[in-house]
């Protein structure tokens, strides 16, 4: 027999933004309905940061001890007992998997259905054998990998992020098409981690980040001999024995690249098929859900968050948007989907990390009122002690003092971006980082000694020390 519910809130969904949501409303006392066809956590737990980080950390142990020399150690190379890594990546879900059960969700107060979910009209989903009919929903359904359409591909097995974690087996030499985020971090931890490695991208690498720190990546990867070719043209895919071939066109040449194994990491599209979007009202295109400032879809009674709805689609921007659906679905708040201060961070050694204005944005922006500050990881005591001298930091600042933006490229250069989300966030000046007193020796000083240098032309002026020898005259 069917069931019926109402509830207050009903979110479809149990990734960063749904489980979110329905964590703060369950905890505030509305009737909440979570509706998850597959894995509580969703790609942040099960096939994307926590898996890819965990094997990230993994294959930095690897490089590790390959490169003890500078040190004085004898260099190790590691054998590499890929089966086992790939255990370790698993521990680490299973690890966090809690928090994000369906157990925990139930013990919060949550009704928890596990099951497809579709809309039959504006205020009623059905999800199995199960009927909801809510005050508000939330569409938390994310997104899902972006398969290029490429002669050949449909032909030859491939992985994507949701499905690499799985592999057991060390590929002999991987083929990366993509050189985004997902492609660059995977890329770098087979390569360290024993594989060949061939990094494909029809742009440049992380065309989104700074040039000028990407190339330092760039850098990176050709002194661990992963081979990239940026700016190629892919005509066809091939299955040769027991590998696969990719043709393509680059700087003019035509290559044959040869490798036992291939990773798409092209994009992302938003997951919406199947939800009924129709019979609800709300209107949706291939790039998101249309919403508002509110995240109110067309039909104002469903919030869309995370993913779903497009843009920079990053798990703590699906935290971010929880937050304001909350906020609006709960206590009719209108509060608005308007980051001052957006960080995202490509956990690539060294790592690169990015908050508000790049460079170029900001000149394209503001024009001549921009200055830009800098600081070299080389010029970095600690940096220099653990042997990372890799790197910069740069920060935009515009008119009077006001902090536009930063780039970090460098060791732990998602952990240094804090002050710098913080002074956007708060429309703090230069002053009030290059005042602050920061212990010595750390990482963080760089953040001091750019934030300083915006002074040094004034302080260290003719007119300064022509002061500074006037107000000696008076003893």
């Amino acid at each position: 027999m069917s069931e019926a519910l109402k509830a207050d809130i009903c979110i479809i969904g149990g990734g960063s933004a749904g489980l979110s949501v329905a964590a703060g409303a369950a905890q505030m006392g509305a009737r909440t309905v979570l509706i998850e066809a597959h894995r509580m956590g969703g790609d942040c737990l099960n096939t994307g940061c926590v898996p890819s980080k965990s094997l990230l950390a993994a294959a930095k142990v690897a490089h590790t001890a390959r490169s003890g020399h500078r040190y004085g150690l004898t260099p190790h190379d590691a054998q590499i007992d890929f089966a086992t890594t790939t255990r370790y990546v698993h521990s680490v879900i299973q690890t966090i998997a809690p928090h994000d059960s369906v157990e925990r969700f139930t013990g919060l107060g949550c009704r928890v259905i596990t099951s497809r979910a579709s809309f039959i009209d504006h205020r009623t989903i059905a999800a199995g054998d199960v009927t909801i009919r809510a005050r508000r929903f939330v569409i938390a359904t994310g997104s899902s990998p972006s398969i290029p359409r490429i002669p050949g591909l449909d032909s030859v097995p491939y992985f994507t992020n949701e499905t690499i974690f799985e592999n057991t087996v060390l590929p002999s030499h991987l083929i990366v098409i993509g050189a985004g985020p997902i492609g660059c971090e995977l890329a770098q931890a087979h390569g360290r981690l024993g594989a060949a490695v061939t990094l494909i991208d029809a742009g440049r690498m992380l065309s989104k980040d700074d040039p000028e720190a990407v190339e330092v990546i760039r850098k990176q990867f050709a002194a661990e001999n992963i081979s990239t070719f940026e700016a190629a043209a892919i005509t066809r895919i091939e299955k040769t024995g027991e590998g696969i071939t990719v043709i393509l066109q680059h700087e003019g040449r035509e290559n044959a690249i040869r490798g036992s194994h291939l990773l798409i990491a092209t994009g992302r599209q938003v997951t919406i098929d199947g939800l009924g979007l129709d019979k609800a009202g709300v209107e949706a295109t291939p790039k998101g859900i249309n919403v508002d400032a509110r995240l109110r879809t067309t039909n104002k009674r469903v919030f869309a968050a995370g993913d779903v709805i497009g843009g920079r689609q990053f798990t703590h921007v699906a935290g971010y948007h929880a937050g304001i659906v909350l906020r609006n679905a709960l206590f009719r708040l209108p509060a608005k989907n308007a980051p001052k201060a957006l960080p995202w961070v490509t956990y690539t050694d060294p790592e690169l990390a990015q908050v508000g204005l790049a460079e170029a944005a900001a000149r394209e922006i503001h024009g001549d009122q921009v200055r830009v500050l800098r600081a070299d990881f080389a010029h970095n005591d600690r940096a220099q002690a653990e042997g990372h001298t890799d790197g910069f930091l740069k920060v935009v600042i515009g008119k009077r003092g006001r902090i536009l933006g930063a780039t970090v490229v460098g060791a732990h250069a998602g952990e240094l971006l804090l002050p710098w989300i913080l002074a956007i966030s708060k429309d703090h000046k230069i002053g009030d980082v290059a005042s602050l007193i920061v212990p010595y020796p750390t990482l963080s000083e760089i953040s001091k000694r750019a934030a300083g240098s915006y002074f040094t032309p004034a302080l260290f002026s003719a007119r300064t020390r022509r002061l500074v020898r006037f107000l000696g005259l008076f003893g």
